[in-house]
């Protein structure tokens, strides 16, 4: 049986647990304290990164691009494939704090079990690493920081594209 959604609808809590702090009164999902947020495991950060990167780079693509919903699948399917994200990282990684590069070296260091079928171990990695950082920043409430890292990354890695392709013709 289905149930329906009401304002009284809870997730299921581990006993004694208390209940999420959010950022405000008008958030949507509850937010961590950055040592919250630091013991959770970074393929867990990466697991929710990779879900915020794609909400980001496909409301760009609605919002920049007058494109089919196939044209607009094509570029960020190609936005977010692991070497994409590891050129992106590298064009972000001087701007960084020091914690956010913590962030990234433990997601580009942790063991995943799995990597992608199209991506060499590397990018693989630091793909993960990227993604850990976003799931870190949207999880301790510094969306406009992610949207900042992701928004450069994105103009770097299309200015080398368009710079590459220059220098092909």
């Amino acid at each position: 049986m289905e149930q329906k959604v009401t304002e009284s609808t809870s997730f299921d809590m581990k006993a004694g647990a208390d209940a999420p702090a959010f950022s405000d009164a008008g958030a949507l999902l509850p937010r961590l304290t950055k040592e919250e947020a630091r013991q959770l495991s970074p393929l867990a950060l990466a697991f929710l990164g990779d879900a915020v990167y794609e909400l980001c780079i496909r409301t760009l693509t609605v919002q920049t691009h007058d494109l089919s919903p196939d044209g607009l699948n094509r570029l960020t399917s190609s936005l977010a494939k692991a070497g994409t994200q590891a050129a992106i990282m590298a064009a972000v990684l001087p701007g960084l704090t020091e914690e956010e590069e913590t962030v990234y070296r433990r997601g580009r260091n942790a063991k995943s079990k799995t990597m992608a079928k199209h991506a060499s171990m590397s990018d693989y990695r630091q793909a993960t690493g990227f993604e850990a950082l976003i799931g870190y920043l949207y999880l301790t409430g510094q969306e406009k920081r992610a949207l900042t890292i992701i928004g450069k990354g994105i103009a770097d890695y299309e200015n080398a594209a368009g710079q590459t392709e220059n220098e092909q013709h």
